[in-house]
């Protein structure tokens, strides 16, 4: 663990601390130079707030520390879900204040992305179309496959490339399982034969992708106006129908004001799962719709073949029970490498 991150997770727990609470209870040792050398480079760079002079100084970390921050997954889980520090309800501030205020990628990570689009580039100059439609299809079942897997779906890839390609399905499956993959196929094809349909996002086609999604599985269409519940946190999302809407709309009125596609991408895929705007099928939807934007916006899509499904669910927990995207920002960087390197 790194200083800096020390001293931002005590921070966490214990705001308005002064400097020689933060020597004390930060979890590696460090000379008080060292801590005051950090604190005020996180000053600097606006992961920390000070309040008052001297030695009546108190410290807590500002809403992009606490957006970015990196936090240990392993620690973090393993307390129950009961027993952690969370935000329970819906931070309505993230979208309209904390978010388009920030950069959520350093430079490092906009170097790494930039790279993978330049890939994608020059990928795509010596393609021709039967070459992009194969590649697509080959993109596509792996995307159905993991995004299915991610919701528990029991399908194997193999499986999976049996039922898409030659409509084959599995002995032993629920029907309610192939259903769930073929419709991820028919959205993907959606998205690729009207690409710039998606280049701004609206309720509407937000609703069109999520109508694909659910087709034959017996889930309510549009916004949800009942209450819902996520398994292993005390995160709870918003039950009223206007607010839901009202916060969709801020949503889409985020990710259309960002310039950069991948954060455009990585924001629609965190937040439509965080609104949970329907009665099932969010994290599908937000997938698809994060692809859609790429697409749309002529950069390679996302596959998530080789992301843990477990690393995935822990990452976006953390997310709604913390607003820190640390964890799952690392995940879309890594798949953003490995779809320009595997496909295309």
């Amino acid at each position: 663990m790194l200083i800096l991150d020390a001293i931002l997770e005590y921070l966490h727990y214990h705001p308005s601390s002064p400097r020689h609470l933060i020597e004390d209870g930060i979890a590696m040792k460090a000379s008080p130079a060292t801590v005051k050398r950090a604190i005020a480079s996180a000053i600097a760079d606006g992961y920390i707030d000070r309040r008052g002079t001297g030695k009546a100084s108190v410290y807590s970390i500002t809403p992009k520390a606490h957006l970015l921050r990196t936090v240990d997954l392993d620690s973090y889980y393993a307390q129950d879900f009961d027993k952690r520090q969370v935000q329970t309800g819906f931070n309505f501030q993230l979208i309209r204040e904390t978010l388009p205020a920030i950069d959520i990628f350093s430079e490092e990570e906009k170097a790494r992305l930039e790279k993978c689009r330049e890939m994608f580039a020059a990928h795509m100059a010596d393609l021709s179309q039967t070459g992009y439609n194969k590649e697509m299809e080959r993109l596509g079942i792996d995307l159905s496959w993991k995004s299915s897997e991610i919701e528990g779906n029991t399908y194997t890839l193999l499986e999976t490339v049996n039922l898409l390609k030659d409509k084959i399905e599995a002995k032993g499956k629920r029907r309610e399982e192939a259903i769930m993959l073929l419709n991820h196929k028919e959205a993907l094809k959606a998205i690729v034969e009207r690409p710039y349909y998606f280049k701004a996002l609206s309720l509407a086609r937000i609703e069109d992708i999520h109508s694909i999604l659910i087709e034959e599985l017996g889930v309510e269409r549009n916004l949800r106006h009942r209450r819902v519940g996520i398994s292993g946190t005390l995160y709870r999302p918003l039950e009223v129908e206007t607010q839901i809407r009202e916060a969709i709309d801020d949503m889409c009125a985020l990710v259309n004001g960002k310039s950069d596609p991948y954060e455009k991408a990585l924001l629609a895929l965190l937040l439509i799962a965080y609104i949970q705007p329907f009665m099932d099928g969010n994290k599908r939807t937000s997938r698809l719709v994060s692809n859609a934007l790429l697409i749309a916006h002529g950069y390679c899509p996302l596959s998530f073949r080789s992301a843990e499904a477990s690393d995935y669910r822990a990452a976006l927990l953390l997310f709604y029970e913390q607003n820190n995207i640390s964890a799952f920002k690392r995940i879309f960087i890594e798949q953003a490498e490995f779809a320009v390197k595997e496909y295309f």
